[in-house]
């Protein structure tokens, strides 16, 4: 999944399950805050999550399957 951050930076995200995720290499957990609020989201949409540095909001740019 490709998103865009409120500064244009885009990021590459792989959501997996619990005990898979390494946010080192791009795959972060489905129970995280993100991985939650990506979930059942189409390209175009906004995403915001709060997180402790306060409210941010992703644009989801692609969604794609890798095996």
């Amino acid at each position: 999944m490709s998103l865009e951050d409120e500064d244009g930076q885009e990021l590459r995200y792989r959501i997996v399950g619990p005990d898979e995720f390494d946010v080192k290499n791009g795959s972060i957990s489905i129970d995280a805050p993100l991985g939650r609020a990506l979930l059942k989201k189409q390209v175009d949409d906004e995403v915001f999550i709060v997180t402790p540095e306060g409210k941010r909001t992703y644009y989801v740019l692609a969604i794609d399957y890798e095996e």
